[in-house]
């Protein structure tokens, strides 16, 4: 055991006022122990500091620094979503029916396919095979709209329309030619048309409604 004036002799020994250089050395050597090592900041530590600066750097219109991390999380979430469903199920198809309207054939017409069928239905009950011809032909015409295979503009003939269609559709071109005649008969030329005329029609567009075109047709 180490007597009391041994160790005010030894407190002694020790230099309380180094020089420059004996100072760095004994901070170099502190520094050196394991306990500071610990402690200082590894890569990782450096490379997220480095982010969270930056992105404390950043201005949104008028305020500094980051949106509010809930949004942000959220935002990210919804972009990862869209990107996943991207993948798995490509592009989207969106539905055009009730969403196209306007001019047909020379009437501004606002119903859809299934409303002007019905119309031509209703017609031919009641034996008018006039108006049951023309509102059939504006339902096939509407439903490939809607289906975006053939779409009319205001200057869209009958015939023009049957062209375009038949090259979708081009086991059904000599029904589409047939179909465009019986309307501009109808319609323009004054024939009172017929119950076969008709029932030719309904069947052509429910053909068209169940088949698939083999090109997409060309936008009037």
């Amino acid at each position: 055991m180490i007597s009391g004036p041994a160790v005010i002799s030894g407190l002694f020994d020790v230099p309380v006022d180094p020089d420059a250089e004996q100072a760095r050395q004994w901070l170099i050597d502190e520094l050196s122990k394991a306990d500071y090592r610990a402690a200082q900041p590894t890569w990782f530590d450096r490379v997220a500091a480095a982010i969270r600066d930056w992105f404390a750097s950043l201005r949104f219109g008028t305020v500094d620094g980051p949106p509010e991390l809930g949004a942000l999380v959220v935002v990210l979430a919804l972009l990862a979503a869209l990107v996943v469903a991207f993948l798995i199920f490509g592009l989207p198809r969106l539905s055009r029916k009730s969403s196209v309207t306007g001019d047909l054939f020379g009437e501004h017409d606002e119903r859809d396919a299934a409303a002007i069928r019905r119309a031509a239905e209703a017609a031919a009950a009641g034996g008018d095979y006039e108006l049951a011809i023309a509102e059939i032909f504006r339902a096939t015409a509407r439903g490939l709209a809607e289906r975006t295979v053939v779409t009319t503009s205001p200057g869209t003939t009958a015939h023009d329309f049957a062209v375009r269609a038949a090259s979708g559709f081009p086991d059904f071109a000599d029904a589409l030619t047939a179909a465009a005649a019986s309307f501009d008969g109808v319609r323009y030329l004054g024939r009172p048309g017929s119950r076969d005329e008709y029932d030719a029609m309904a069947r052509l567009e429910s053909g068209l409604r169940a088949a698939r075109p083999r090109l997409q047709a060309v936008d009037a």
